[in-house]
């Protein structure tokens, strides 16, 4: 099966399995060669067929599952043949770090932009407006807010950021581009 290499590495598991859940993920993990239709995998899988064509279709929408229609000329039914198509699971996930990495580089500047204050005992983060509007006070305890060292978090997301551009080498694309 072509993908059988594909499938057993545990971050495509991973992301297989945050796509389609658990209840998706019989189908998701014992794609067939060829093209199958929905109602043959609920059979073979043993699973209901609503399961099944939901979990076709989360696939459909991330670019790694493809079907046509065919159409039983005398009862006028349709039926579907569905293909996979996980030789596109390294890309799309290459395009999630992207998006990951694009968020982190926004959230550290953000972060490190704004100045917060912190009530430990509700568990609450405010911006210095919002805490100012409330006179420094938790609108829940009204306990005074405590300025929040946000540091750590900004330092934890920049390790992140450097562990992702390293994986994606970035900076070696930037390099090439000009």
């Amino acid at each position: 099966m072509a993908f059988e290499d594909l499938l057993e590495d545990p971050v495509i598991q991973k992301y297989l399995h945050e796509l389609v859940g658990p209840k998706g993920m019989p189908v998701a993990a014992a794609p067939p060669d060829g093209e199958v239709t929905d109602e043959e995998l609920a059979e073979e899988l043993d699973m209901e067929l609503n399961d099944v064509r939901r979990a076709l279709f989360i696939l459909y929408e991330n670019d790694l599952a493809s079907y046509r229609r065919l159409r039983d000329e005398d009862s006028g039914w349709l039926t579907y043949l569905w293909t996979f198509e996980y030789e596109k699971i390294p890309g799309n996930l290459a395009e999630e770090m992207h998006r990951l990495l694009e968020a982190l580089e926004d959230r550290v500047e953000y972060e490190r932009n704004h100045e917060f204050y912190l009530s430990e005992a509700a568990g609450l983060r405010f911006e210095f407006g919002e805490a100012m509007d409330y006179n420094f006070r938790c609108p829940q305890t009204d306990e005074p807010l405590q300025p929040h060292d946000n540091a750590p978090l900004i330092e934890a997301m920049e390790e992140r950021i450097a562990e992702l551009r390293d994986e994606l080498d970035v900076d070696h694309e930037a390099e090439a581009e000009a």
